[in-house]
């Protein structure tokens, strides 16, 4: 089964720019579609962007839509999430994950089976 682990956390700065990536290991990602969600405590997990399998297609929730890119890189089993301008809303643990039906472009979590440990990203000013 494939294992993803989110790379690119940490603490930036308010209006600074952010690249996380997610690496997979144990299967490769061309069939999957991959996600990206976030979570604040005491709130939902929030789906932010996704890309289907090939990449020729992406979503982005309402809130985060021209703020976020959703890009990847099915050759190196990598896929990544870019952020510039950065506010204090950012402020989340973002999560990978992948549906590896790869069939549409998933936005729900419940639609996902492999999912990242998370990695905490911290703005700060």
């Amino acid at each position: 089964q494939v294992r993803l682990v989110e790379l690119g956390g940490g603490l930036v700065q308010a209006g600074g720019s952010l690249r996380l990536s997610c690496a997979a290991s144990g299967d490769t990602l061309n069939n999957y579609a991959m996600g990206w969600f976030r979570q604040v405590p005491g709130k939902e997990r929030e789906f932010v962007a996704v890309i289907s399998w090939n990449g020729g297609s992406t979503y982005y929730a309402e809130s985060v839509k021209g703020r976020f890119t959703i890009s990847r890189d099915n050759a190196m089993n990598k896929v990544y999430l870019q952020r510039t301008r950065l506010g204090t809303e950012d402020k989340a643990v973002y999560v990978c994950a992948g549906d590896r039906r790869g069939r549409g472009i998933p936005i729900k979590d419940v639609e996902y089976d492999s999912w990242g440990k998370g990695t905490q990203v911290t703005v700060s000013s």
